[in-house]
């Protein structure tokens, strides 16, 4: 039956939810609680020691590095609006969220998707410019604009999902509130309103395409103009040395991209509502860890200054002995 015409004669909105989580199996609970905390752990210290390095070394102070640093402090925030609420589900067995609860969390949810599409999006345009227009790209990416570009991925992120998560607010909810999903997501809410759902769903529609589908168009047209100057440099070792510098970013993109179109293409039928949340589990929980490892592993400049930080590290160790 469609949404706008679940509307029941008397109701009231549940003060709480049931988020039914990865699964209800207890002997799963506490391998699930073990690998969500090991995947929270190394997801903070990995992006924290990022901004760090990029922060304390003054060969990271490029325009590159400021968009990794902002990254890196957005999926600090993106995996903390969800994981903690989790393992103290897996801890007391508790599932229920409040209401208001619920809505925050889908807020700042939204508001750092939002921002993350952004911010690869800018990213994507800083390696365009340092492999396309190299003679230009001093006077194209001044620190102005940087700040500008970062600013507005964060405030841009943030009113877009200001808007969508005050018009779901105003919805009413009925029947037992029961959300089968590990997190307040925008479509299983959806389905608990008894509410006339069509404006939400049509200003939602709207939206996404400056908050997401641009940014992707423009994240994919940067990097084909990237892949393309690349193939025309007559030697392989400066291609290599050129792809090196984008790789990183474009294999978080790909991850990143790839989850979060397969989720909401995908129908939210019974048969694929598992598979639904494997996806979603990709892009909000996945993609915020692989990105200090991507970055550890496959950058050297965040290799030396990391080795560098460590080298300075001991040595002060060994002087307070």
């Amino acid at each position: 039956m469609p949404y706008g015409e679940r509307q029941p004669d008397n109701w009231t909105s549940p003060r709480e939810f049931l988020l039914l989580g990865l699964g209800n199996v207890p002997e799963h609970q506490t391998p699930l609680l073990l690998l969500t905390l090991m995947i929270y752990s190394v997801t903070v210290v990995g992006n924290v020691l990022i901004v760090v390095l990029v922060v304390a070394d003054q060969h990271l102070h490029t325009p590159m590095y400021f968009f990794l640093g902002n990254l890196s402090s957005l999926e600090t925030c993106y995996s903390s609006t969800i994981l903690p609420r989790l393992l103290a589900s897996f801890l007391t067995g508790d599932r229920t969220i409040s209401a208001h609860g619920c809505i925050a969390e889908f807020y700042f949810f939204g508001s750092f998707a939002a921002t993350e599409c952004y911010l690869l999006a800018a990213m994507s345009y800083d390696r365009y410019l340092a492999i396309c227009q190299p003679l230009l790209y001093a006077s194209l990416m001044p620190w102005r604009a940087c700040l500008g570009m970062a600013a507005t991925s964060w405030l841009g992120g943030s009113l877009v999902s200001a808007v969508v998560t005050f018009l779901l607010s105003q919805l009413q909810f009925c029947g037992p509130g029961v959300i089968d999903h590990f997190f307040c997501d925008f479509t299983p809410l959806l389905e608990l309103s008894c509410s006339d759902t069509g404006v939400v769903a049509l200003t939602t529609f709207v939206l996404s395409f400056p908050s997401i589908v641009f940014p992707f168009l423009f994240t994919l047209a940067s990097y084909v103009c990237v892949i393309a100057a690349i193939l025309r440099i007559p030697s392989s070792v400066g291609r290599q040395k050129a792809f090196s510098t984008c790789s990183s970013h474009l294999t978080v993109v790909t991850v990143f991209y790839g989850t979060l179109i397969a989720v909401y293409v995908l129908p939210r039928t019974a048969p694929l509502r598992q598979l639904n949340k494997v996806f979603s589990f990709f892009y909000t929980i996945f993609t915020p860890l692989l990105n200090p490892l991507i970055y550890s592993l496959r950058n050297r400049e965040v290799r030396e200054s990391l080795k560098k930080a460590l080298r300075k590290v001991m040595a002060c160790t060994q002087r307070s002995r």
